[in-house]
Protein backbone atom coordinates (compact mmCIF):
# COMPACT_ATOMS: atom_id res chain seq x y z
CA UNK A 1 0.00 0.00 0.00
CA UNK A 2 1.36 3.45 -0.89
CA UNK A 3 1.62 6.25 1.65
CA UNK A 4 -1.20 8.13 -0.10
CA UNK A 5 -3.52 5.15 0.46
CA UNK A 6 -2.83 4.94 4.21
CA UNK A 7 -4.82 6.71 6.91
CA UNK A 8 -3.44 8.50 9.95
CA UNK A 9 -3.83 6.58 13.21
CA UNK A 10 -4.54 8.53 16.40
CA UNK A 11 -1.51 7.17 18.25
CA UNK A 12 1.92 7.45 16.62
CA UNK A 13 5.59 7.29 17.51
CA UNK A 14 8.37 9.68 16.54
CA UNK A 15 10.46 8.58 13.57
CA UNK A 16 14.06 7.51 14.03
CA UNK A 17 16.72 8.64 11.52
CA UNK A 18 16.48 5.44 9.45
CA UNK A 19 12.69 5.64 9.16
CA UNK A 20 12.88 9.34 8.33
CA UNK A 21 15.40 8.78 5.52
CA UNK A 22 13.32 5.94 4.04
CA UNK A 23 10.10 7.97 4.09
CA UNK A 24 11.77 11.03 2.56
CA UNK A 25 12.57 8.86 -0.47
CA UNK A 26 8.83 8.34 -0.98
CA UNK A 27 7.79 12.01 -1.12
CA UNK A 28 9.41 14.02 -3.89
CA UNK A 29 10.26 17.64 -3.29
CA UNK A 30 9.73 17.53 0.47
CA UNK A 31 12.53 18.35 2.90
CA UNK A 32 13.01 18.55 6.64
CA UNK A 33 13.49 22.13 7.83
CA UNK A 34 13.61 23.09 11.50
CA UNK A 35 12.04 19.76 12.48
CA UNK A 36 9.13 20.03 10.03
CA UNK A 37 8.36 18.32 6.72
CA UNK A 38 8.12 21.17 4.20
CA UNK A 39 7.24 21.68 0.53
CA UNK A 40 6.19 24.68 -1.55
CA UNK A 41 3.56 24.00 -4.20
CA UNK A 42 3.43 26.50 -7.10
CA UNK A 43 0.38 27.32 -9.22
CA UNK A 44 -0.58 29.43 -12.23
CA UNK A 45 -2.81 31.81 -10.28
CA UNK A 46 -4.60 32.57 -7.03
CA UNK A 47 -7.66 30.51 -7.96
CA UNK A 48 -5.55 27.35 -8.39
CA UNK A 49 -3.71 28.09 -5.15
CA UNK A 50 -6.94 28.38 -3.18
CA UNK A 51 -8.36 25.25 -4.80
CA UNK A 52 -5.29 23.41 -3.49
CA UNK A 53 -5.72 24.96 -0.03
CA UNK A 54 -9.36 23.84 0.08
CA UNK A 55 -8.45 20.31 -1.04
CA UNK A 56 -5.72 20.17 1.61
CA UNK A 57 -8.24 21.29 4.24
CA UNK A 58 -10.51 18.39 3.27
CA UNK A 59 -7.61 15.93 3.63
CA UNK A 60 -6.53 17.48 6.94
CA UNK A 61 -10.03 17.21 8.37
CA UNK A 62 -10.50 13.62 7.19
CA UNK A 63 -7.12 12.51 8.58
CA UNK A 64 -7.30 14.75 11.68
CA UNK A 65 -3.76 15.91 10.94
CA UNK A 66 -3.29 19.59 10.15
CA UNK A 67 -0.28 21.37 8.62
CA UNK A 68 0.85 24.97 8.77
CA UNK A 69 -0.01 26.68 5.48
CA UNK A 70 1.58 29.86 4.12
CA UNK A 71 -0.44 31.08 1.14
CA UNK A 72 0.49 33.64 -1.51
CA UNK A 73 -0.85 34.50 -4.97
CA UNK A 74 0.64 31.50 -6.77
CA UNK A 75 2.15 29.33 -4.05
CA UNK A 76 1.35 27.46 -0.88
CA UNK A 77 4.05 26.32 1.52
CA UNK A 78 3.00 23.33 3.60
CA UNK A 79 4.77 22.35 6.83
CA UNK A 80 3.87 19.20 8.76
CA UNK A 81 4.94 18.02 12.18
CA UNK A 82 3.28 15.94 14.88
CA UNK A 83 2.77 17.86 18.10
CA UNK A 84 2.06 14.75 20.19
CA UNK A 85 5.54 13.36 19.49
CA UNK A 86 7.28 16.76 19.37
CA UNK A 87 8.71 15.94 15.94
CA UNK A 88 7.92 13.97 12.81
CA UNK A 89 5.77 10.85 12.56
CA UNK A 90 4.56 8.64 9.74
CA UNK A 91 1.34 10.69 9.69
CA UNK A 92 3.28 13.68 8.35
CA UNK A 93 4.45 11.61 5.39
CA UNK A 94 1.03 10.05 4.79
CA UNK A 95 -0.52 13.50 4.51
CA UNK A 96 2.37 14.78 2.38
CA UNK A 97 1.80 11.92 -0.06
CA UNK A 98 -1.92 12.69 -0.15
CA UNK A 99 -1.18 16.32 -1.07
CA UNK A 100 1.26 15.21 -3.77
CA UNK A 101 -1.49 13.02 -5.22
CA UNK A 102 -3.63 16.15 -5.74
CA UNK A 103 -1.17 17.55 -8.28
Amino acid sequence: MSLAQEHCPAVVSPLNDTELAALLQQVQGWSVQAGKLVKTFRFANYYETLAFVNASAFISHREDHHPELHVSYNACQVAYDTHSVNGLSRNDFVCAAKLDALI
